[in-house]
């Protein structure tokens, strides 16, 4: 190993990392993911010391965070207003922080390849994937969590998709990490071994991308009850515009238009289409539409924010029923956002100065229960999410499960509502699209996506989307939706089952690199 070795890992390292965007949406390159996974094994095989790996998979976290959310800067600065070095500053502190995750996958998994005499396959099949599994879980809820763009999202349209329903995003992680690790074995195969070795690793690539195309026609669920017609809104709002006055008033009347456009069982705006809140609406406003709702049977659910108190406050989805008329402003079912975004919806500790740089109508909102019931439409249980509650599947399923073992009415369909136009005409939303498709993969239920300038789309239990509007127009999307029934393998145990695999993995590699010891 020569002296420029402790740069030139990190260097290619960092090209790696960069490139794995495009792996994702809306390039779809997922082989990609894996090709570049497989250079940070084989660099963290070659690597002589944890220290070396440390930086190694430190640079390619954060490229791979860096250029796959670089659309922070453009809700920062364009929105914002905050200064470009500041809001380009932020955005690579942000991978920075978050990329150090990778780095202590790729440290540990060297640190204990050495001590307990692992070969490079046991590394590489074993030790490798767990410890770059785990990191990638804890960057699920670390601060908050920032699971965006984690390994196995690039597998919505690929044979790895099939592992969803069984173990969700991180168990394709953690696949994908035991394909890559196989390449990178592939390129460090002791001479004289080549011939054993490539058979292993054929039935391994086989065994891997075969039980996924497997799974993958498994169904887990099954059609429940009666379809629904649905309406989805897109108003297409410039972000720059959306909480001007003259803006305010002239979205609400064209929600109301577009609602009032024609009859569905369920008609969606995105979230906060009604900016403002209640006592601030013209009045009659809520009236209109609870008599539309009356006299055409239609349910509709509103995303807005609403004050308790003088301090209360939540993002929230409310429904206006059919038999509502009589308590305009009462609603039959509301949903508070849980999960809030840092610097969008609450403030950190310490954090005001930085909130104070940029002019962003931000605040601090109330957290909604983490557990809260689906709203019936017909035969449906509809579960609702705001913006970026999606990326959170755990959370998703631990609400179907708490319905299934409570014996409630377990949740048909999933609704997520969305403001992303803070991202401008970006990659943010085709990724998070991509995000919805997997909550789909990994409960088996059809996801509806209802937003402001993009993705409005429907996408099926098996994670394909069968229509979408196109993005940055106003319109809307009037689809027959058919609910889905029935408990995957992820809603019953959500990610204890990837967390097993990570554990198994270290065991098998401790066992196999003992008997290698001893003889």
């Amino acid at each position: 190993m020569n002296r420029l070795t402790p740069l030139i890992f990190p260097a290619i390292a960092l090209a790696s990392g960069a490139v794995t965007t495009f792996a994702f949406a809306p390039f779809h390159l997922w082989p990609l993911q894996i090709v570049c996974l497989a250079i940070l094994a084989g660099l963290t095989l070659q690597t002589g010391r944890p220290r070396g790996a440390f930086f190694t998979g430190w640079a390619y976290g954060f490229a791979s965070l860096a250029s796959g959310l670089y659309w922070l800067y453009v809700s920062m600065h364009t929105y914002g207003g905050l200064n470009p070095l500041l809001a380009a500053a932020a955005v690579a502190l942000l991978a920075l922080f978050l990329g150090i995750l990778a780095g202590f996958a790729c440290l540990l998994s060297r640190f204990f390849m050495k001590r307990w005499n692992a070969g490079n396959a046991v590394t590489a099949l074993l030790i490798f994937p767990a410890f770059w599994t785990l990191s990638e879980w804890v960057r699920g809820w670390i601060v908050t969590g920032l699971p965006w763009l984690v390994t196995g999202y690039a597998h919505t349209g690929s044979p790895l998709a099939g592992y969803a329903p069984v173990a969700g995003v991180y168990g394709i992680c953690f696949v994908s990490a035991v394909v890559s690790g196989a390449i990178a074995f592939f390129f460090n195969i002791e001479r004289g071994h080549w011939k054993s070795s490539l058979a292993t690793i054929i039935v391994i690539l086989g065994l891997a991308f075969g039980a996924g195309t497997a799974l993958r026609h498994i169904d887990w669920t099954h059609p429940e009850g009666k379809p629904i017609q649905v309406r989805l809104l897109q108003g297409n709002i410039p972000q720059e515009f959306k909480f001007t006055p003259y803006q305010i008033q002239n979205a609400l009347k064209m929600y109301a238009g577009m609602i009032a456009e024609k009859p569905a069982d369920l008609i969606v705006t995105p979230e906060t289409a009604i900016p403002i809140y209640i006592h601030q609406l013209p009045e009659g406003y809520l009236r209109f539409l609870s008599q539309y709702a009356a006299r055409s049977l239609s349910h509709l659910a509103l995303g807005m924010p609403l004050a308790d108190t003088a301090t209360v406050y939540t993002n929230s989805l409310t429904v206006i029923a059919p038999e509502d008329l009589d308590n305009p402003g009462l609603f039959s079912y509301r949903y508070n956002k849980h999960h809030l975004v840092p610097f969008g919806e609450f403030i950190p500790p310490g954090f005001r100065w930085f909130v104070r740089l940029m002019r962003i109508p931000l605040g601090d909102f109330t957290r909604g229960d983490p557990l809260q019931k689906p709203f019936r439409v017909k035969d449906q249980w509809i579960l609702p999410n705001i913006c970026y509650e999606d990326i959170f599947g755990e959370e998703i399923v631990a609400q179907i499960r708490n319905e299934y073992h409570a014996g409630h009415p377990t949740p048909t369909l999933l609704l997520n509502v969305s403001n992303i136009a803070w991202f401008g005409n970006t990659i943010a939303l085709p990724q998070h699209l991509q995000i919805s498709q997997m909550r789909s993969l990994e409960t088996g239920r059809p996801m509806m996506r209802a937003t402001n300038t993009g993705a409005t789309a429907v996408i099926d239990p098996k994670g394909k989307i069968v229509a979408q509007l196109a993005p940055y127009t106003r319109g809307e999307l009037d689809m027959t939706v058919q609910g889905t029934r029935g408990a995957t393998p992820y809603i019953r145990f959500g990610n204890l089952t990837v967390l097993f695999l990570i554990l198994l993995a270290l065991v098998a590699a401790h066992v196999i690199a003992g008997k290698k010891r001893r003889y």
